[in-house]
């Protein structure tokens, strides 16, 4: 962020930027918007990884994956969304998909919630990231 430009810290993944009184463009703040939202999907793929034991390599690949590995990519996407309380855009941007697959991801996921041994799942995954990211986004 420039010197002259304040942030006002009650949301950190989307502080408010005042522009500086000499006009600084404010084409820097999505930047670091952008940067800090790529950080925390990174982060979730790699709690995801480690906590279904898949490789985070498969989970950051490109294009269609078998479905265990879309599945917990899912996952991961709709507590982005649903717990980080990243945009849906942004989620996607973070996992390298477009925002209608994290549309897609959150409405599949919620719907296998009604198996309580899968929401159990996805409930732990939760409380994880909610612990993991709790000091560093507010939430």
């Amino acid at each position: 962020m420039h010197a002259n430009m304040t942030a006002i810290p009650d949301d950190p993944i989307h502080p408010i930027v005042k522009p500086a009184p000499d006009g600084e463009p404010e084409h820097a703040f999505p930047k670091r918007r952008d940067e800090i939202t790529l950080d925390v999907c990174e982060c979730l793929i790699d709690i995801a990884s480690a906590l279904f034991s898949l490789s985070s390599k498969e989970l950051r690949k490109p294009g269609r994956t078998s479905q265990p590995v879309a599945r917990v990519r899912q996952i991961a996407m709709y507590v982005a969304h649903v717990v980080l309380r990243l945009s849906m855009g942004d989620v996607g941007r973070g996992f390298g998909r477009d925002r209608t697959t994290v549309v897609h991801a959150c409405q599949t996921i919620e719907d296998l919630r009604d198996d309580p041994e899968f929401d159990r799942v996805v409930h732990m995954f939760e409380q994880i990231a909610s612990a993991a990211f709790r000091n560093r986004l507010g939430i």
